[in-house]
């Protein structure tokens, strides 16, 4: 009886529409499927090979599908919907400039050092490239990094299912948090892999309902825009470059530069290029090709992520109404607390409420969890191994067995989801999701970037160098961000601009912190005593024999194909400019 009176406490929140046998049906089918993957891949980690690198089995599609899934979280369903309520279409730019060259580079110049090195981690290479100092380093500040970013996770999952089927936020917390410690401890890497890949599927299944229903009740794009025009008294909100060229002439206060080389260069490289989340899914390949292949595929489907993230957010403004039938205002979450309004990020649960009946609002909720649990699986799963190999392995225990580290893996897998269930909750004091996820990287992937790229790049960078750059530039860019806190006219400094908001402030801190590491590490490693050449074999372009990726023909290349997708990504802009 106890237990019942508990559950029934928990499941107190507001409550906006009830599931139908069917939906509930649906919702069940899809956490017993994603547990008995679990338990599937189980007897195929036993090693640490398996358990953290999927034996490196995957082909490119697979390792494709689930690089570009482990991204799509809540910082693309929940975060970018918001988003783009609260900034219009300039959101769409993490997706393609924010991203697609940076894949595409990834793929094309950086996998052959991640792969041919056979590091099991991004912090494993720096250990290789510039020592124990730069690995530690790395390896906490993105072990500390991952554990928020899952957090993130976990809470847009509650914000759903409090918001569509009325479930307290802890119980929504501690029900999708143990869904997925589950099925990474026993399967691994191959468990979230083949999750992610179901997951996808399911994504796109349930959340392309929400964008062509929209369509279709705004007329058209055409129609769309007019009313967003009509409804905010600005065009401003769907155009992504033309209102760039002066700070106030657009919803986030950011000039072009802001988003060409805070985002363009500094945030979506450092992202794509040197967070494990992602990185780790590539590794898993089975050949060269199929790693240098495996971006390529996932920069293709990240173009199209829009569809279902962005233009919900867009289509929110015109269309969603309150009981009265005036237009719906959403708000910042701090705000949303206090008055009992609806804040950005409930956007995609209150347009899948305004079009999906019985049977399709349950493909629709699953499709949202499934994005939530892959992101949570991404970023456990990432934990586990930086803390295994590049923290434990390497600090503490080096002379273990491999069977001992797999035991490592799995209890730090159950030990980073509780730590990260803490770190949900300070996720509701963020005016966006996307403000505080957008925050975490400016602090650790803008400056790692500046260290992983000088070190493929640039042979005269030295251990100390590499060292002590990451170390300015992580500094300098918490320093920045809470310098803004304490006095907010620091704005006029940091983002160029007064007029900047939260994202703007991230993409311009992003760049300087970047910055701050390039110079120290250039500066210290021209002081310092360089690395022997035939130490660098392996690790830095010009030291390195790049081995024949095994691609015969034209269609077989995956330059030829990063072409492609490059094309599609400039015609895309200029649709859209």
């Amino acid at each position: 009886m106890h237990a019942v009176a508990t559950l029934a406490l928990w499941m107190d929140g507001r409550q906006l529409t009830k599931l139908a046998p069917v939906d509930i049906l649906i919702l069940v089918l899809y956490f017993v499927l994603v547990v008995f993957v679990g338990f599937y891949a189980k007897g195929k980690a036993n090693t640490s090979e398996d358990f953290f690198l999927a034996g490196r089995e995957m082909t490119a599609w697979i390792a494709g599908l689930s690089f570009v899934s482990a991204n799509l979280g809540s910082l693309e369903l929940m975060g970018w919907a918001g988003a783009a309520y609260q900034y219009g279409i300039l959101a769409a730019h993490w997706y393609w400039i924010g991203a697609i060259p940076a894949m595409l580079f990834l793929g094309i110049v950086m996998m052959p050092f991640y792969y041919i090195s056979k590091t099991h981690s991004v912090p494993g290479y720096l250990q290789l490239r510039f020592g124990e100092g730069a690995r530690a380093l790395s390896a906490v500040s993105f072990a500390i990094m991952t554990i928020l970013m899952s957090g993130v996770n976990m809470y847009a999952m509650a914000v759903v299912m409090q918001t569509v089927l009325g479930w307290n936020i802890t119980f929504s917390i501690w029900v999708g948090a143990g869904t997925v410690a589950l099925y990474v401890m026993l399967g691994g890497l191959r468990s979230a892999i083949i999750n992610e890949v179901l997951q996808f599927v399911l994504i796109w299944a349930g959340a392309a309902l929400i964008p062509i229903l929209g369509l279709i009740e705004a007329g058209g794009w055409t129609n769309l825009k007019a009313q967003i025009a009509t409804n905010l008294g600005s065009s401003d909100y769907t155009h992504m470059w033309t209102t760039l060229g002066s700070f106030k002439d657009n919803p986030m206060g950011v000039h072009w530069t802001g988003i060409v080389f805070g985002l363009g260069f500094v945030i979506s490289f450092g992202y794509w290029t040197t967070d494990f989340l992602v990185v780790q899914r590539v590794l898993s390949a089975n050949n060269l090709r199929a790693a240098k292949m495996a971006p390529v595929i996932g920069a293709a489907f990240k173009m199209a992520v829009p569809f279902i993230v962005i233009l919900p957010g867009l289509l929110a403004l015109a269309v969603l109404k309150n009981p009265d039938g005036s237009t719906m205002h959403l708000v910042a979450g701090s705000v949303a607390k206090a008055t009992g309004q609806h804040a950005y990020d409930e956007v995609l649960p209150l347009m899948l409420i305004r079009y999906c009946g019985p049977g399709l609002l349950g493909l629709g909720i699953t499709a949202l969890v499934a994005g939530f649990m892959s992101g949570m699986a991404g970023n456990v799963s990432a934990f586990s191994t930086v803390w295994t190999y590049d923290i434990y392995g390497a600090f503490f225990n080096k002379t273990a067995s491999d069977k001992h580290y797999v035991a490592m893996g799995r209890w730090s897998t159950v030990i980073g989801m509780l730590v990260s269930i803490g770190t949900a909750y300070l996720v509701m004091n963020a005016s966006s999701i996307m403000d505080y996820v957008q925050a975490l990287f400016s602090f650790f992937i803008a400056p790692l970037f500046g260290t992983v790229i000088l070190g493929m790049l640039w042979k005269r960078a030295t251990k100390a160098g590499g060292f002590w750059g990451l170390l300015a530039g992580t500094a300098a860019s918490i320093g920045m961000w809470a310098w803004v806190q304490r006095s907010p006219d620091a704005l006029r400094f940091i983002a160029l601009s007064p007029n900047a908001q939260s994202m703007a402030e991230n993409l311009y801190r992003a760049l300087w912190s970047w910055l701050i590491c390039v110079v120290v590490t250039v500066v210290v490693s021209l002081v310092t005593k360089a690395t022997p050449i035939a130490e660098l074999s392996g690790l830095v372009y010009g030291a390195t024999p790049i081995p024949d990726d095994g691609a015969t023909t034209l269609w077989q290349k995956p330059l030829f194909w990063a072409c492609v997708v490059i094309t599609v990504f400039f015609v895309l802009n200029l649709i859209f400019w």
